[in-house]
Formats: C-alpha cells, sequence, structure tokens
C-alpha cells in the first residue's frame, strides 16, 4: 500500500468536501479540526465514520477534509461521499459493498430557484378574475 494519499470530492446538496485518505491510525480532522470538535452532533458523526466503518477501515487510514456550503447533515454527507470515493481510489474492490450501502450515490437535492413573474419556486401570484 506505501504512503500514498488518496484524493476525492463529494458532494450532498449545496456541501462540498474535499478528503485526503493516508494510510495511519484513523483520525479524521475536518477544517482542521478533529471531527468531534467540527460536528457536535452524534448523528453527523456517525454518518462520517459510516463508510470506514462497513469496509473495517476505521484505523486504517488518517483523513483530511476541507468542507464548506450546505448545512451540518449536508456537509457530514458530502464528507462521507468523498471519503467513499476515496477509498474506491484506495480499494476498488470496495465498490460493491459502498454502492449496495448507498454511498457512491451523490445527493443531488438542492433548492430549486425562484423564476421570474413568480412568488417562488413553482408557487404563482393568486390569479384575480377581477
Amino acid at each position: 500500500m506505501g504512503n500514498e494519499a488518496y484524493y476525492a470530492t463529494g458532494k450532498r446538496k449545496n456541501g462540498i468536501a474535499r478528503a485526503w485518505l493516508t494510510s495511519g491510525t484513523g483520525q479524521i480532522t475536518v477544517n482542521d479540526k478533529p471531527v468531534d470538535k467540527y460536528f457536535s452532533s452524534d448523528s453527523a458523526k456517525l454518518i462520517i465514520r459510516q463508510p470506514l466503518a462497513l469496509t473495517e477501515n476505521l484505523e486504517s487510514y488518517d483523513i483530511n477534509v476541507t468542507v464548506k456550503g450546505g448545512g451540518i447533515v449536508g456537509q457530514a454527507g458530502a464528507i462521507r461521499h468523498g471519503i467513499t470515493k476515496a477509498l474506491i481510489l484506495a480499494d476498488p474492490d470496495l465498490r460493491d459493498v459502498l454502492k449496495k450501502a448507498g454511498f457512491v450515490t451523490r445527493d443531488s437535492r438542492v433548492k430549486e430557484r425562484k423564476k421570474y413573474g413568480q412568488k417562488g419556486a413553482r408557487a404563482r401570484f393568486q390569479f384575480s378574475k377581477r
């Protein structure tokens, strides 16, 4: 395996995460802070560790992530997506397991833009006959 670094970009909604995987002891750093300091909710930390737990690589890699945009859950999902893609680069045999769990697919739901002449993305102004 050597001392290679694997890089991948993960996205979910408006969150964009850049993840670097290097062989190590299982430390996860998000925006130069430990993952436990950056995310206060346990569910977000659980989401981030899912691909590593599924492939039994929790203590095989050190992960450095920079993330921006979106909310807490969106950022956590983006990090999960980035880690998943980087794991596939590191070991292509893991793709089937991760794909079956649904981690390879990007969650592309984003807010639809407001159209001109309308109140919102889909909402129209109220029609008045008189």
